[in-house]
């Protein structure tokens, strides 16, 4: 292969990831409420869609299902997707990407902070980022934000801004868990904090792994391996091996991660992980298997999107996922709404060539 051929593979691949992040995103967004839309009540919308096996965006709702729905939902179905519309899964991403460019990787997680408050409104943050963003506005510097008034520290916020981490150093797990790190200790720890890394790890991964399973496997060791993240994951890992269904498998670790709630990182990345391994590197079948899992459907359709969007690179993602994105973000990130998706990957690429 020559260079110009694996600058072009690399340049594909993060599209890919950019594309996949959006999509899957969009995708999950409607039924993004994990109490409400469980995996039964959304294959439940779909089989009344006649839209079972899931191989789109989620059709118009009929009856009540519309009350239900997020109110964004119109711009997330089938139809009416015109670009991207706004979700902190994507914001976070676009402030790393910045991040970046601004600080480089030697980046503090007091620069982390002083972005969010320069860059990202205070009402665009949640749970976790917005404990954080008040702690910060309160003058308490890191690692206090992550631990001060913050019930959320284990949830799964910090995972959600680790893309661009992954991206930027394709095929070095161990460097992309190390910054996502750096990222995730501004509001998380513990099984937080290895959510984080494990998905900068698996993303970074997946552009040099064989299959979506070496990905997986590579991404499991930069995390403590008797986390409750890690058994979990290996947990999954067996079960799929084990040649189970994906509902089975699904049920099985729904069981075993009872009361831990919807948003935590550890359930969720179960989700994920079994999206990823049923999924076997086909971008359609990877995504849609994530947000039929529920929980939280557009984080983790985010993440499975960014992670099969790098393995398969842009080119493999079907057109009907793409070409309603219109190459257009819709972001809260201040200087940044309505940037190209395109754009995005390109910056990406310089720092991932700057890095390499």
């Amino acid at each position: 292969m020559t260079l110009v051929d694996t600058d072009a593979a690399l340049a594909d691949r993060i599209l890919g990831g950019w594309l996949g992040r959006i999509a899957g995103n969009m995708l999950g967004k409607p039924v993004e409420q994990g109490e409400v839309w469980t995996r039964d009540r959304i294959d439940r919308y779909l089989r009344q869609a006649a839209a079972l096996p899931l191989t789109d965006y989620l059709p118009e709702p009929t009856g009540d299902d519309a009350i239900a729905l997020r109110p964004e939902w119109r711009q997330c179905v089938r139809g009416r997707i015109h670009g991207s519309c706004r979700d902190d899964d994507v914001d976070y991403a676009i402030l790393g990407l910045h991040l970046l460019e601004t600080h480089g990787f030697g980046f503090s997680t007091e620069q982390v902070g002083d972005l969010w408050l320069l860059r990202l409104p205070y009402l665009q943050t949640f749970t976790a980022e917005r404990a954080a963003y008040r702690n910060l506005a309160d003058g308490l510097k890191p690692p206090l934000t992550a631990t001060y008034d913050n019930p959320y520290q284990e949830w799964i916020g910090a995972l959600i801004r680790a893309d661009i981490y992954g991206w930027t150093c394709p095929g070095v797990p161990r460097r992309a868990a190390s910054l996502a790190r750096r990222d995730a200790v501004l509001s998380h720890t513990g099984n937080g904090v290895y959510g984080a890394m494990w998905a900068a790890a698996l993303i970074a991964a997946a552009f040099t792994a064989p299959t979506v399973r070496h990905a997986v496997d590579q991404a499991l060791t930069v995390i403590p391996a008797s986390s409750r993240l890690a058994r979990t994951v290996r947990r999954v890992v067996s079960l799929h091996d084990t040649r189970m269904s994906w509902e089975d498998t699904l049920t099985t670790v729904a069981e075993e991660t009872v009361g831990m709630g919807w948003i935590h990182t550890v359930p969720n990345a179960a989700v994920l992980t079994a999206g990823l391994l049923y999924g076997d590197g086909d971008f359609t079948r990877t995504i849609t298997l994530t947000v039929r899992g529920g929980l939280d459907t557009d984080s983790n359709g985010a993440t499975a999107g960014s992670v099969a969007g790098v393995f398969g690179g842009a080119s493999a993602i079907p057109d009907h996922w793409k070409a309603p994105l219109e190459d257009t973000v819709r972001s809260a990130v201040f200087g940044f709404d309505g940037v190209r998706i395109s754009e995005l990957a390109e910056r990406t690429l310089r720092l991932a060539e700057l890095e390499a």
